[in-house]
């Protein structure tokens, strides 16, 4: 499953600048992961300060 981001973002960008495929991109109110994309590598999930990526 892949990796999702819950309203606990801060939009720092910390979880786009290490994804490897280049599945995150800033949306209106979070970042967004695009599950086709996604490897669930977990990279996101390391960098994050806040938790907010989550496997699904």
């Amino acid at each position: 499953m892949a990796y999702v981001i819950n309203d606990d973002c801060i939009k720092c960008g910390a979880c786009a600048s290490v994804c490897p495929v280049g599945a995150i991109e800033e949306g209106d109110e979070k970042y967004i992961i695009d599950p086709e994309t996604c490897i669930e590598c977990g990279a996101c999930a390391s960098e994050c300060p806040v938790d907010a990526p989550k496997s699904e």
